[in-house]
Formats: structure tokens, sequence, C-alpha cells
């Protein structure tokens, strides 16, 4: 996969931070970028996955099984990327 150079800008702290992890993790800067835009990517996927599978189960009654099963099951998956 080829790569691409960019350009961003950031705050002074935030910058700073990226830093010292890259030089904890033993990677460098580029690869942290990489790798946390990545992370972002899939917790976007998996909200609108989880909103999609919301919007699928809106029309059944909240006494169905099924409902009251996934729900809780699909917000488990994502709460903690919020």
């Amino acid at each position: 996969m080829a790569n691409i150079k960019t350009a961003i800008s950031i705050e002074k702290p935030i910058f700073e931070q990226m830093n010292i992890l890259a030089k904890d993790l033993n990677i460098s800067r580029s690869r942290l970028f990489a790798l946390a835009a990545q992370e972002f990517i899939q917790r976007h996927k998996n909200i609108k996955l989880l909103q999609s599978l919301n919007e699928a189960y809106d029309d059944l009654p909240e006494s169905e099984p099924i409902v009251s099963k996934m729900r809780p099951r699909h917000y488990k998956m994502v709460k903690e990327q919020w």
C-alpha cells in the first residue's frame, strides 16, 4: 500500500503527548498517527453499525425477546469508544 505524506495542525499539548507515546511504544510518530486514525475510523464504523442495528430493531415491540437481548449487547460493543 502506498504511503501519502500530509501535514496536519494539532495543539501543542497533544503533539507532545504523541511524541511521548511514540517513544514509549518505540514506533515512529507517523506510525502512531496512522494507528490513531485507524482506531478512530473503526470506532466510527462501530457507532454507525450500532445505529443501523437500533434502526432495524426500532419497528419491533420492546417486549420482543431479541430486542431485549440484542440492544444491550450491541451497546456494550461500543460504549467504551464514545
